[in-house]
């Protein structure tokens, strides 16, 4: 198992909030910079785009104690939804497994494998349950 450090430092220019949706251009796809997460009233930093491997996730620690699961998928897209599995309440989606369905990509729970969107946070296999997304940018 791969381990990454991951630090979140604050960007002074708040430029958007947490999606609860995404829209087409949350989520990046250049192949070099530093990702960043929208969080509260700004931009956060949590990685170099390089430490990402396709197919995997990284958990990360935001400033006020939440956590995001940050994923680069096989196309070169760079997703995030909340870490927690509201079906478990565990902090685990970041170790969940990469797919898609009708085209649209997802991650089931390394536990119970509820399939959540990774465009919208819906989960596919409970339309009344969801995880946040956030607005995804790599510079």
């Amino acid at each position: 198992m791969t381990t990454a450090t991951i630090t979140t430092t604050r960007q002074s220019t708040p430029s958007a909030t947490p999606a609860t949706s995404a829209t087409p251009d949350t989520h990046a796809t250049s192949a070099t910079g530093a990702v960043r997460l929208a969080h509260g009233d700004g931009w956060f930093t949590v990685c170099d785009r390089v430490l990402l491997t396709p197919g995997r996730g990284v958990s990360v620690l935001l400033p006020d104690g939440d956590q995001a699961a940050v994923f680069l998928d096989r196309s070169g897209r760079v997703h995030a939804v909340g870490n927690r599995d509201p079906f478990t309440g565990a902090y685990v989606l970041a170790r969940g497994l990469l797919g898609s369905a009708g085209g649209r990509p997802f991650v089931a729970s390394p536990l119970l494998k509820q399939r959540f969107d990774l465009a919208t946070g819906a989960c596919l296999d409970d339309e009344d349950v969801s995880v946040p997304v956030f607005a995804v940018r790599v510079e």
